[in-house]
């Protein structure tokens, strides 16, 4: 599956941003360089997530699994072009398969552990999969009966495969990925533009949306990763995000991959083994929410037991960042926390100590990375094209604190959503120019205009009387709240004023605060009366995605 047309390729490979090496060639160089280096490590409590004891294995183990498994998917006559998925927890098995079907020219469409079989019949019967992979159980569901069980309503599934067990007469269509017959092999001629894996995106309203993205995508992404985070070669990696987007593949893997090191599994999200991984392997650099970023300082019991001494930066994104906490982290611990922005069609914009020295602007803004009249230290900076344009007329942004809609092009960006443009499919996400339009909602600020500021997602403005009002500097603001663990706002439908405000919080206090107390607070804040809540509403917790983004349309069915 060849992405995208000629005349970009040759243009990106003649400015020497794209290139002929492969994520495959990438670890085979590794490999063959470092046999006895530590490759990749399973998360300390990997008993407790799938029932499989823990593993370690170096370049030299992993390659020879690799290879075994890629006789396997020639075994199952799986062949370059084909689609493959998984829905695993973060393991070294996940690794293995990546980069097995990586050298048998596969696609792999990666999906989340809490996928149930409404979206899985949906997604696979769409991609059109001829296997998937998953583990017996994980965090106790049986993912090997569900997917068992779907099997026969989807005709081009053609292998269900369960890790490590032998077939089970409770589920007689899988066969099991140990006892698969081995045969050799030759590895096909593999191509940088082809297609290496389908991402999906959260989807609103049906279906995710797919991404394919090939070698020269994810490496151009890893590129700025590793530049933002000034990863050195042989880097200890901890990868505490799913496996399916861009924040672990583009974040985790392909640093790993570009810098020969080794990279540690970690997911789901559990913060005791979080901590003990990062002395126990020597972490040097990892990614969290800002929200256990900002708990740790507020622990600061907690926070003297730990041995961070091999952290040397951490990366954190999804939410805005509070200053507070970027320039404690910094001048207080001497780690650098990177503000990041991403997303599977390829959004790339990093805040990294060598382009944002000052850890407060750097957890507010974003450098304006592809503006030839600003330059960066960091790579990608030259290798994208950035603009804001006006959100009802399309014109271009160049005053500050003016919203506007991020537009991007270049290197790290995809070519399309999967199967755009057919019936049941999203039509094309870019401009007539070929510059992706994001939905995100950004402002330009800071010394001499030099940045972007997040303003928020575009499909998340709430609109009340006419009047344009940012969540998420709702969110923040609630969020200091003396008596507010955790807040989020969204619209409600109203038929005077369009939208009218709702605030979410989880309470700290045994008494919750009103919503009289709430609104007095924010007026000493001295923020506009049309941003004050209408509604509140008192939840145990937020809903999140696997990344931690609030799902603000969960939010409503609260109301």
């Amino acid at each position: 599956m060849r992405l995208g047309d000629e005349t970009k390729a040759a243009a990106m490979k003649t400015q020497g941003w794209w290139g002929e090496e492969t994520l495959a060639d990438l670890y085979a160089r590794n490999a063959k360089a470092h046999p006895e280096r530590m490759a990749v490590v399973d998360p300390l409590n990997r008993k407790e997530i799938d029932g499989f004891t823990p593993r370690r294995l170096s370049y030299r183990a992993l390659d020879e699994e690799i290879a075994r498994a890629e006789r396997k998917f020639a075994a199952l006559d799986l062949q370059p072009g084909d689609i493959i998925a998984l829905q695993l927890a973060n393991t070294v098995e996940q690794v293995i398969l990546f980069l097995a079907a990586m050298r048998r020219g596969l696609v792999v469409s990666p999906f989340a552990i809490q996928w149930r079989e409404h979206e899985l019949r949906d997604v696979l019967a769409f991609v059109q999969a001829k296997a998937i992979i998953t583990a017996p159980t994980i965090r106790g569901f049986s993912h090997g009966e569900m997917l068992a069980a779907l099997q026969g309503d989807l005709p081009t599934l053609k292998h269900v495969l369960v890790l490590g067990s032998d077939t089970d007469p409770k589920m007689p269509n899988i066969a099991a990925y140990e006892t698969l017959p081995e045969t050799e092999t030759s590895a096909p001629d593999l191509d940088a533009n082809n297609a290496v894996t389908i991402c999906w995106t959260s989807g609103t309203e049906a279906r995710p949306k797919g991404v394919p993205r090939h070698h020269n995508h994810w490496i151009s992404a890893g590129i700025a990763s590793v530049d933002a985070a000034k990863l050195e070669y042989g880097s200890v990696i901890l990868n505490p995000f799913p496996f399916i987007n861009m924040a672990a593949i583009g974040g985790s893997f392909v640093p790993w991959l570009l810098t020969a090191g080794t990279l540690v599994q970690h997911h789901p999200f559990d913060l005791p083994t979080f901590l003990k991984q990062i002395p126990h392997e020597k972490v040097n650099y990892t990614v969290a929410p800002p929200a256990v970023l900002t708990m740790l300082l507020s622990e600061e019991a907690l926070l003297a037991s730990l041995d961070l001494s091999s952290l040397k930066s951490m990366g954190s994104g999804s939410a805005p960042l509070p200053p507070h906490m970027v320039k404690t982290w910094q001048e207080k611990y001497n780690l650098p926390i990177v503000n990041i922005f991403g997303s599977n069609e390829g959004t790339c914009l990093f805040s990294g100590v060598d382009d944002v020295p000052d850890p407060e602007e750097r957890a507010r803004y974003f450098p304006r990375f592809g503006r030839s009249d600003i330059s960066w230290p960091a790579r990608i900076a030259e290798r994208i094209e950035t603009k804001l344009v006006d959100l009802a007329t399309g014109e271009e942004i160049t005053e500050p604190e003016r919203p506007g809609e991020l537009l991007l092009r270049g290197a790290t960006l995809f070519e399309g959503y999967f199967r755009s443009g057919e019936a049941g499919a999203p039509d094309t996400p870019f401009d007539e120019n070929g510059f992706f339009k994001t939905g995100d909602v950004f402002q330009i600020a800071g010394s001499e205009n030099r940045f972007y500021q997040f303003v928020e997602r575009a499909k998340d403005i709430i609109i009340r009387g006419g009047m344009n009002i940012s969540p998420t500097e709702l969110d923040v603001l609630l969020a200091a709240h003396p008596d507010v663990a955790e807040a989020a706002v969204f619209g409600m439908p109203d038929p005077v004023m369009g939208e009218r405000i709702c605030a979410v919080i989880v309470s700290k206090s045994e008494v919750p605060p009103t919503l009289d107390a709430i609104n007095t607070w924010l007026k000493a804040e001295g923020i506009a009366t049309y941003k004050l809540p209408e509604k509140l509403i008192l939840v145990d917790s937020l809903p999140r995605n696997p990344l931690g983004k609030v799902l603000r349309r969960e939010l409503a069915k609260a109301v």
